[in-house]
This record gives structure tokens, C-alpha cells and sequence, in this order.
């Protein structure tokens, strides 16, 4: 069954059976929409063309308007899929060329407006060749296990209407039930709340919790699993599995506890991680239930393992109470990165904390430099235009400005436990709601009364007003102090690996074998800043410290192979070339190609051997990226 918000319930057909090629064989999708009394799109005894104008409360029929090959969507052209329709089989759009349109709708009694749609996507016109929005389909080559194609898709922000009719606006929340038959060999996961496992290799899944429409996630491939705490599983591709066991076990529920005991219940019962393949693109996806991440988290030491706290926050904020618009992205990314420092301070203390909240101020005050700091998407409430895809919109503002209000925020109550109390009763007061940043900050001042009496909101040059919609750095930085007892080794460390005669004494009086992942980037930070060193030193250091020349942490990783380039270090090259081979996410990938081009004749070699190797395994988009760093021709689709 798939439910309405408000309660009306439809029945989802059973599947039936397709093409045996298909990677997807048939997907009874999100069919948990509002009933809206005008005709569902679909194709009747007319056959008619119609517009395709896939809009917020678009309603939804069995032939929904789920994906013309090209159509306008949100002001640019998309590549999208041309489902079948359950009720008939029939494929509903006419044509394989040009522009796809639905056909007139009709309300015969084979297309019920309520019944659920039935996509199926065939596989080989696919695989490795369109990014299809929120539909990404990988070949064999961009995998981890290399035997078997795999897809995925991803849909924040507004890219799940290309996977299934609905409304695709964050303000919209609803429960779904989906369907899905894969051929033999392949598994089937979502962000469900429940799943289970029928005949003819067909999954089954439930989200009983209301979530907006870019939460609903699906991934079909070569995937197992493994148990890792009483709520938790990680999935991944049979060669990954018993690394992402090691490196997670008895991790996330730590995690889990420490929010619970900040923010109140963990509502969505499992918190499965899906360690994606190594073509994937972005570091983390925080589908309820089931967290979509780069496998670079596996670095072999648990180094990394805090990462994932960014998207356990979200948990409570973004999935269970979300910014009603794209505009005010910070309700979401504000809170959790607050919500992630406060259980990071928790597990690991407040100096490891502030240090990595250095590094968060670090990225915005070099991201406010790159736009100029009145850029107004600057702003904590920006405006959307229509046409302008919420996705142009991302930046670190939302994120590390958001960070700093709610900061302020708690600075204005001046009591950490009272600040917690009031952030668990913020999540009971709006759980499974999208809110605007009035809905917020009216109920902090409802919550402190007496601060609404003293008037905080309007404290000159620290107004709620201008916080939101003035651009600029952020009128208050939290104390971060306490990272000092970090950051300062990590500089003085640095200064003495730039010297043109190195003080080998005071270098080895240094320990860096207990230093945490964040003091050892810090450290490296510094040394790129200071780079190219004086000749020599470069090789001293890789010889001094191989947990960072030889690490497996992707950070780390990142960072020395930034060093190697800014230095010209050509005995190095390898390590470049072995970390490009090794993951394609879009964040380690692109700064290494810049940094190559950027670099000598033979940091250029580098760079086009290297593409040329990885370019099969790589992510359509990213290799887009690195091919107009390298000024090669990019096929516009």
C-alpha cells in the first residue's frame, strides 16, 4: 500500500514480466501523491501531443509525466527515460528522436487516475553513456568488482522528477511503496523503511515515515550486506564488503546514541550506509535509511569514520524537519553542520571539533573571496528565480554561514544544556514538517521568552533580518579557541618543513603518529600554502612521515598529491596517478586535474595519460569537468 499524507490509501499492482536485458525490469514507484481532481497525464484514443511541463503539484496518473527524452524542466534541457505504462504496457511516448510529449489523457478504466505508474528502463541505450538527471547508470568499468553494470540515482534537488512523477519540491512530504524487479544476480535497495525480498527476484519496499520527494532513493546492482550494529547494516559490492564491515563496525551506533541523546528518538528505525562505486561522484547522500557514500571513506584505520556524522545529523535535520524551499537552505545544512560539531564534540572533545570547524571557516572565507562577499548567494535566504535550478545555487553559505547563526543563536541563550533541550523541542514541533527560517526562528523566540522581550532579534548590526538577507561574512564567529592547542603544533611543524635549512631536532621532537585526520590536514594545508618548499624538503618529508605520504585516507591523499604537484615532485607522480585510478569523486578529482594543467610539461603529460586511462570509469559529469580543464572537446548532450 502507498499512503497519502492525509491519509487516503492505493493499492500497488503486483509486476509483471519485461524485457530480460533490463538492468531495472519493472519499478512500481513513489506512489504516494494527492489526489488532485484533474485528468492524469497518460495516452488515450486521441493520442494528441501535449505540452510536457513537469511543475510543482503536477498531478499524477498511471501514465504519469515521469520522463520525455528532452524536455524543459526548470528552465534547461534534461536527458530523461520513456517508461511504460502499468496498465496497458504500451510505451508512452511515441517517437525515439527529438522531443518526447505525453499524449492526450483519457479516463478509461484501464488508466484509473490513481493507479500507480510502472516504469521500466531498458538497459543498453543507457549504461555509461547520459547522466539522465536523477537516473545514473554506470558500465562494468565504473565499478569497484568490475563484472557487473550498476544504477543509482540522486535526487536532490529537483531531480527526482525525472525517476517518477510527483511533486518535486521539498515543501511536499509523503510516505511511499515501490516494487522492483531485477534480473538474477543483482539486489535491489531503497530508502525504506522496510524491504523485503519476494519470487522472480522482486524487493518489495515500504518508507512509512513522510519524506519530500529527493529522499527517494533506489540503487540496483552487484550488492551484499553485512551487519554492523542493531540498527545498522553497510551494503557494497561483494569485494568492499568485509572492508566496509571493518571499518564501520560498532561505529554508527556510537554515533546514533550520542544523537539520540542530543536531539531526541531516531525515527526511521535502520540506519544503513551504502558504500557506493568508486565512480560515485559526491561524498554523501543522506537518504533516510539508507545513506548513499564515496567508498574513499574506507581508509583502512577508521580515520575517516566521522564523516559520516554530518549525515547521521541529518536525520533529525533536513529528513525530519526540512526547509519548505531551496531558498533557505541553511534550516537544513545550518543546523546539521551544528548538530554534527556538537555529537563530533561529544565522541571526540571540543579541540578536534573547533580544529574541524576551522577548516569549514577556512572554505567559506575562500569561497566568499572567490565570489566577492556581497554575492547574493551570500544570502541565508535566497532568491530563487524562476528557470534557475537550485543546484546553481550551492556553495559553502548555506553550510558554514547557517553553521554561525545557529552558533549565534546559542550564544544568545548562553547555556549549552538549555540550547540542547531547545533543539530537541525544535524537532518535536516540526518533525516530518517543511518549515521556513520565520517558522524557526518564531519558535526560538516562543521557546525564550525573555529573549523575545530583550528583543535579540533586532540587536544592531546582529538582526535576524540581516543574517538572512544581507550577503557577507557572518556578523558572529564561534569561539573556536579551543582548537588552538591543535592548529598551533601543526603550524609551528609547518614553518619548520619551509625553512631553507631544516632543524632535523626540532622536526623529530614532534609525534605526528598520534595526530587525528583533521590536525594532520590542517598540517598539510599548511605546508601547500607555503609550497614549492626549498628544494629537498618535500622528499625529507615523505620520508619522515609515511602515515601521510603512504596513507589510504582520501584527505590525506588529497592533500599530498597537491604538495607532489606544487612541488614538481616527479618521484612522486605515481601516488597522483595511483589515487586518480583508485575513486572519481568529483571533490579529490578536479583540484588534482587543475593542479596538473596548472603544473609543468610533465604534470600536463600527467594529467592527459591519466584521464585517458580513467576516463571509462569515470562519472559523465566529471569527466565533462576535467575535459574543459584540459581543453578537450565536450560533447554537449
Amino acid at each position: 500500500m502507498a499512503e497519502h499524507p492525509g491519509g487516503r490509501s492505493y493499492q500497488v499492482p503486483g509486476p509483471s514480466a519485461t524485457d530480460e536485458n533490463s538492468i531495472l525490469k519493472k519499478a512500481n514507484v513513489p506512489t504516494a501523491f494527492p489526489a488532485v481532481p484533474t485528468p492524469a497525464w497518460g495516452h488515450g484514443a486521441s493520442g494528441a501531443a501535449q505540452p510536457w511541463a513537469p511543475i510543482q503539484g503536477l498531478p499524477m496518473g498511471a501514465c504519469g509525466p515521469t520522463a520525455p527524452s528532452r524536455a524543459r524542466n526548470e528552465g534547461r534541457h534534461h536527458e530523461q527515460l520513456a517508461p511504460t505504462c502499468s496498465a496497458c504496457g504500451e510505451e508512452m511516448w511515441g517517437s525515439t528522436t527529438g522531443i518526447f510529449a505525453p499524449r492526450a489523457s483519457s479516463l478509461e478504466n484501464r488508466h484509473p487516475f490513481w493507479q500507480p505508474p510502472c516504469l521500466s528502463f531498458p538497459l543498453s541505450p543507457f549504461v555509461g553513456t547520459a547522466v539522465l538527471l536523477g537516473v545514473c547508470w554506470l558500465t562494468p568499468e565504473q565499478t569497484a568488482g568490475k563484472q557487473k553494470p550498476y544504477m543509482y540515482t540522486q535526487g536532490q534537488a529537483v531531480l527526482n522528477r525525472s525517476f517518477f512523477p510527483g511533486f518535486d519540491t521539498p515543501s511536499v512530504k509523503c510516505t511511499y511503496s515501490a516494487t522492483v524487479q531485477v534480473p538474477e544476480g543483482f539486489t535491489a535497495v531503497m530508502s525504506a523503511t522496510s524491504w523485503e525480498k519476494q519470487d522472480n527476484n522482486t524487493f518489495v519496499f515500504k518508507m512509512s515515515q513522510p519524506i519530500p520527494s529527493y529522499l527517494i532513493a533506489l540503487a540496483v546492482g552487484d550488492i551484499v550486506s553485512a551487519e554492523v550494529g542493531p540498527r545498522s547494516h553497510v551494503w557494497a559490492e561483494p569485494c568492499l564488503i568485509e572492508a566496509a564491515k571493518k571499518e564501520y563496525d560498532g561505529v554508527i551506533e556510537e554515533f546514533l546514541a550520542v544523537g539520540e541523546k542530543l536531539f531526541g528518538p531516531y525515527v526511521w528505525g535502520r540506519y544503513d550506509i551504502l558504500f557506493m562505486p568508486p565512480s560515485f561522484p559526491f561524498g554523501g547522500m543522506e537518504n533516510p535509511c539508507l545513506t548513499f557514500v564515496t567508498p574513499c571513506l574506507l581508509a583502512g584505520d577508521r580515520s575517516l569514520v566521522d564523516v559520516i556524522i554530518h549525515e547521521i545529523s541529518h536525520s533529525w535535520f533536513g529528513n525530519l524537519v526540512t526547509n519548505a524551499t531551496w531558498g533557505e537552505f541553511w534550516l537544513n545544512e545550518g543546523f546539521t553542520m551544528y548538530a554534527q560539531r556538537r555529537i563530533s564534540t561529544e565522541v571526540y572533545g571540543s579541540a578536534y571539533t573547533c580544529l574541524e570547524a576551522a577548516t569549514g571557516r577556512a572554505l567559506l572565507r575562500q569561497h566568499m573571496d572567490n565570489t566577492g562577499e556581497d554575492h547574493p548567494l551570500n544570502k541565508l535566504r535566497v532568491i530563487i528565480e524562476p528557470g534557475v535550478n537550485p543546484d546553481d545555487t550551492y556553495n559553502e553559505t548555506p553550510y558554514e554561514k547557517g553553521y554561525c547563526f545557529v552558533s549565534y543563536l546559542a550564544h544568545l541563550v548562553g547555556d549549552q544544556s538549555k540550547f540542547d533541550a531547545f533543539l530537541q523541542a525544535y524537532v518535536n514541533r516540526f518533525k516530518f514538517q517543511s518549515i521556513t527560517a520565520d517558522d524557526a526562528l518564531g519558535f526560538f523566540l516562543e521557546y525564550f521568552p525573555e529573549l523575545k522581550e530583550k528583543g535579540v532579534d533586532s540587536i544592531p548590526g546582529f538582526e535576524f533580518d540581516r543574517w538572512l538577507n544581507t550577503p557577507g561574512w557572518p556578523p558572529f564567529l564561534p569561539d573556536l579557541s579551543p582548537g588552538e592547542q591543535l592548529m598551533k603544533p601543526a603550524d609551528e611543524l609547518a614553518e619548520l618543513w619551509a625553512a631553507d635549512g631544516l632543524n632535523m631536532e626540532a622536526i623529530e621532537a614532534v609525534d605526528i603518529t598520534v595526530w587525528r585526520t583533521y590536525q594532520l590536514v590542517y598540517f598539510l594545508d599548511q605546508v601547500l600554502q607555503k609550497s614549492p618548499l626549498p628544494e629537498g624538503n618535500v622528499e625529507r618529508l615523505s620520508k619522515m612521515y609515511p602515515k601521510i605520504s603512504k596513507a589510504q585516507n582520501a584527505e590525506l591523499r588529497l592533500r599530498w598529491c597537491q604538495i607532489v604537484l606544487k612541488n614538481n615532485l616527479e618521484a612522486e607522480y605515481s601516488k597522483v596517478k595511483d589515487f586518480l585510478h583508485s575513486q572519481g569523486k568529483q571533490k579529490y578529482t578536479l583540484p588534482l586535474y587543475r593542479a596538473m594543467w596548472a603544473g609543468s610539461e610533465s604534470a600536463r603529460a600527467l594529467a592527459m595519460e591519466t584521464f585517458s586511462a580513467t576516463a571509462p570509469q569515470l562519472h559523465v559529469n566529471v569527466q565533462n569537468y576535467i575535459k574543459k580543464i584540459l581543453g578537450l572537446e565536450v560533447v554537449e548532450d
